[in-house]
């Protein structure tokens, strides 16, 4: 977008201008089309109003003129009664033109915050839809980027630039006509200067969007680097690298500072140079207008207007060149939000009504097949039969695939063969949000929320009773630690409670579970950053929270799963073996090799 002294940097394009514009008339600004042509009515009698100004402002010029002449050759003078009316006339048009670009304004501001909340509705209710598959792919700052970046900057650029085209437009159509209504040679020779601007603008434009190109491209690397060595200070310093990092950012600083002073020479170019040519005009236009004035074809009040209108024409284009870019980000926001709206959404496969509440919790492996491409299958034919109740434990080394079942379990993704069945029903006929309220999850990253610690703990069942929030705390070894907090389970996290501790934060996530009190455990690596003193507590609070429950156990400390009833060991995403601790030892296989790696130095 041009920046300051009229330099024009590189603007983002959109890959389908029309066809996205389209989307956005259609889909959003249709709804508004009374209000819409309200603004675009009253944006055209705003103009209208402010354009003929200037010719009746030279008539009082043109009268004053006439009645200097008039006085010095003895006449009655100056008509200041004559003068006032046209001075009243010109007030009266200003009012107007002002008060109905208000009213413009305000339409305009209405109809595009409520069309930013519209979309904002959308891409929420978009999110809850989309598979997890997306957001695997996908960064959380690029998803981000798109709620909070792109709709702001559609909101923006939407409500500056509709009324900014529709104004400069008929701002240029009205300025035209006005010149030639005073003359048309001199509209002539004005309008001569704008193939000579525009080859010149296009020729610097040309010269320096590479430079700006290449400047944005050294400022990112430039960031990087700072941020990169700002997070790895402590590393940098530890291993001497403070020179190596100097060289470094010496260099592409060096870079920077040379693309950036020639993209700003050259763009800074533009404005004396514009100015020059804008005066040769002006020149030229009171060359002839003093000619014509003195011939008595055209009045001096009418000179002063034409040059008015003259020094007023080149505002609107330049205008048009800013809204363009303006569009061209609008749009190119527009796509992205469009593209993120327009992902495929989850398949609902529910057949029936199934009743939670009476399941026991069995679940059944039938010849699972999956992949999370159809082309490289990872899990080839796995079946077995859980019990309720039983502790199922996963294991393997990193990136082995151990997530995967939790996530096909929970139905985060559709086996491609094969089925899941809890006490006989087909995960896929079950409604996902009564699936997912069987399930309870204690992560190896815990998620707290800013509020009170009750309302972290009810956030798993918020109609629960404060004695109930009370009792899960107890039951997960976090009840004394939260009366020690000032306002106890009234208290703040994130504000209060600023110091607490990883295991705290745990033992909270756990107290969140047991409140939920579901049929089926999901425990993911729970204790793999806590101290040896907090992690039997958890692991105590666990044990409570396991009681009666299947539980899927996935851990890499194979010490804690030696009294799982199953374990499930996978390796590059499938499952290689699978038995009690007891048998896979015997089997001397792959759980051997893990587990005697891990305990060959005691």
């Amino acid at each position: 977008m041009p920046g300051p002294r009229g330099r024009v940097a590189p603007t983002e394009r959109a890959k389908d201008f029309k066809g996205t514009t389209k989307k956005i008339i259609k889909n959003y600004i249709s709804k508004y089309k009374i209000a819409m042509i309200i603004v675009i009515v009253f944006a055209i009698a705003s103009t209208v109003f402010d354009i003929i100004g200037p010719r009746i402002l030279g008539d009082a010029t043109t009268e004053i003129f006439n009645g200097l002449i008039s006085k010095l050759s003895g006449s009655t003078g100056i008509d200041f009664a004559k003068i006032g009316k046209i001075i009243l006339t010109l007030l009266t048009l200003y009012i107007f033109s002002c008060i109905f670009a208000f009213i413009q304004g305000i339409i305009m501001t209405r109809v595009s915050q409520k069309l930013t909340y519209k979309i904002r509705n959308d891409i929420s209710t978009k999110i809850n839809h989309l598979p997890m598959k997306y957001f695997d792919k996908k960064t959380t700052g690029e998803v981000l980027s798109i709620i909070t970046n792109d709709v702001d900057t559609l909101s923006m650029n939407l409500n500056q630039s509709i009324t900014q085209i529709i104004t400069s437009i008929f701002t240029i159509i009205g300025i035209i006509i006005m010149m030639f209504s005073i003359n048309w040679q001199m509209t002539l020779i004005s309008l001569i200067i704008l193939p000579v601007a525009s080859i010149i603008v296009s020729t610097i434009v040309k010269f320096s969007q590479k430079y700006f190109k290449a400047q944005q491209a050294y400022l990112a690397t430039v960031n990087g680097q700072v941020e990169e060595i700002y997070s790895g200070l402590t590393v940098v310093k530890a291993f001497n690298g403070e020179k190596k990092a100097e060289k470094e950012f010496e260099k592409a600083n060096k870079n920077l500072y040379h693309s950036a002073w020639k993209s700003q020479f050259f763009s800074g170019l533009m404005h004396p140079i514009m100015n020059f040519v804008s005066n040769i005009g002006y020149v030229a236009v009171s060359i002839v207008g003093g000619y014509f004035a003195i011939n008595g074809i055209i009045t001096v009040g009418n000179i002063q207007s034409f040059i008015g209108y003259n020094k007023r024409f080149t505002q609107p284009i330049n205008q048009i060149a800013q809204v363009s870019n303006m569009l061209q980000a609008m749009v190119a926001a527009a796509e992205r939000v469009f593209e993120f709206l327009e992902e495929e959404e989850e398949v609902e496969t529910a057949k029936g009504d199934i009743q939670t509440e009476n399941l026991k919790a069995n679940i059944q492996f039938d010849h699972v097949k999956f992949g999370y491409n159809p082309e490289e299958i990872i899990i080839k034919d796995f079946s077995s039969d859980i019990k309720e109740g039983q502790k199922i434990a996963i294991v393997g080394p990193t990136g082995a695939g151990k997530t995967t079942m939790v996530k096909l379990l929970m139905r985060f993704y559709d086996v491609q063969q094969g089925a899941i069945l809890i006490d006989g029903h087909n995960i896929k006929d079950f409604e996902r949000s009564d699936l997912r309220r069987m399930f309870g999850m204690v992560l190896q990253d815990t998620w707290l929320f800013e509020g009170t610690v009750k309302d972290n703990i009810k956030y798993s069942r918020e109609q629960a009773t404060d004695d109930e929030v009370v009792e899960a705390a107890k039951a997960a070894n976090v009840h004394h630690f939260i009366k020690t907090l000032p306002k106890g389970y009234n208290s703040v996290l994130n504000e209060e409670t600023s110091n607490i501790s990883a295991g705290q934060k745990q033992l909270l996530t756990i107290a969140r579970v047991i409140l939920a009190d579901p049929k089926i455990l999901i425990l993911d690596e729970a204790t793999s950053s806590i101290d040896t003193r907090t992690e039997l507590k958890i692991q105590e609070a666990m044990d409570n929270l396991m009681k009666g429950r299947t539980s899927f156990i996935i851990a890499h400390r194979l010490s804690t799963i030696k009294n799982a009833d199953l374990i499930l060991v996978m390796n590059h995403g499938d499952i290689v073996e699978q038995g009690t601790h007891e048998t896979l030892l015997e089997q001397n296989g792959f759980y051997a090799e893990l587990y005697n790696s891990q305990f060959e130095t005691a």
